[in-house]
């Protein structure tokens, strides 16, 4: 066992047992728990590091909203981020409560609300925490040539990082300085990795098994890794944008190419599947990015949203019913990923959020 699989092994441990300054078990749902820091006295209108984004020119339709099921905003408190619109919101209350801009250019793809507070972020050209007033705890920019789209919180002091490139790498980074502390470098066979930089993958995630997900979007399947790096698992599909490990051990993938989200088991049997054709005619949603599963067994699908032509979030019953529908592109832009705030489990505790 290398030592990056060494560090991964004793984060899951600890994360596994994980107390406040009290000696307390944590919340069942720590987000919730810390939501006041972001309204606190000492929380600025704009971060030093912050840089103002353009407002959102969408073509809006007017009467969509009412229309749709669910409460809008009032739906979930949660924390939500989009490409093409670089200003992350976290909404509570039915209203966004705090914001956090960072700019032109890049795209946002991987986000996180911390049980400490913190806000841990990728933003293609660059990956950072800021903590709710705003202050960058560490901030580490993608090398020329490189990108970064995913990470991951293990525990509170290690973040688990992937980087496209040349020679696309899996690190471990520290959460107080941003230092690598260790590294793998991904060679998928054949040698060279295919479709671009940009097109490698937009996700990687550690399991509740230690082992390691990632979506290979210019491979067309997803990967599963034991802690040596060693291909244990795979799945094709044209265009995997997210894979997520489940809780009773099936893995949830959304495929931008199919404009599905599928549940499937370790055989690669499809436990499951909800297609966006199948969607009602009156909740346009045009295309999938990622996907939550909620502790309800409910879904929740993220969408570019097609520049205010279509929805960016829905969510889909077990029996494949819309229960709610997001068209929000007064506060929002598209939706790339999300993460709801009134689910049980510790963000940094791997694979406790995905029920």
């Amino acid at each position: 066992m290398n030592r990056l699989a060494l560090l991964l092994f004793a984060t899951l441990f600890v994360s596994g047992c994980q107390r406040d300054d009290t000696g307390a078990a944590p919340s069942a749902t720590p987000a919730l728990a810390i939501l006041s820091a972001f309204t606190a006295s000492d929380v600025p209108a704009t971060g030093p590091a912050e840089q103002p984004v353009e407002p959102l020119k969408a073509t809006i339709d007017p009467n969509l909203a009412a229309t749709l099921p669910g409460a809008g905003l009032a739906e979930h408190p949660m924390l939500y981020i989009g490409e093409g619109h670089n200003t992350m919101l976290l909404v509570a209350g039915g209203k966004v409560m705090w914001t956090y801009s960072t700019g032109k250019g890049w795209e946002y793809d991987d986000i996180w609300l911390l049980s400490n507070g913190n806000v841990l972020f990728s933003r293609m050209g660059y990956a950072a925490e800021i903590t709710p007033q705003k202050q960058e705890i560490w901030h580490r920019d993608a090398a020329p040539g490189t990108e970064i789209h995913s990470l991951q919180p293990l525990g509170l002091d290690r973040i688990l990082m992937l980087v496209n490139g040349p020679a696309p790498t899996v690190m471990i980074i520290d959460a107080k300085s941003g230092a690598v502390r260790e590294e793998h470098i991904l060679v998928p066979p054949g040698g060279a990795p295919p479709g671009g930089v940009h097109g490698q993958f937009r996700r990687i995630r550690a399991t509740a098994a230690g082992t390691y997900l990632v979506s290979w979007l210019g491979l067309g399947k997803v990967v599963e890794y034991d802690r040596d790096f060693h291909e244990i698992w795979s799945y094709a599909t044209p265009r995997p944008w997210a894979a997520i490990r489940l809780h009773n051990g099936n893995t949830l993938i959304s495929d931008e190419s199919l404009r599905l989200v599928r549940e499937v088991t370790p055989a690669g049997a499809t436990a499951w599947e909800f297609k966006l054709a199948d969607l009602p005619p009156g909740i346009p949603f045009p295309d999938s990015q990622t996907c939550v599963r909620l502790a309800n067994g409910n879904t929740v699908l993220c969408s570019r949203g097609a520049n205010g032509k279509g929805c960016q979030l829905v969510e889909i019953t077990p029996a494949k019913q819309v229960t709610w529908a997001l068209y929000d592109w007064k506060n929002f832009g598209p939706a790339t990923a999300v993460q709801m705030l009134d689910e049980p489990g510790m963000p940094e505790r791997p694979g406790d959020l995905q029920r």
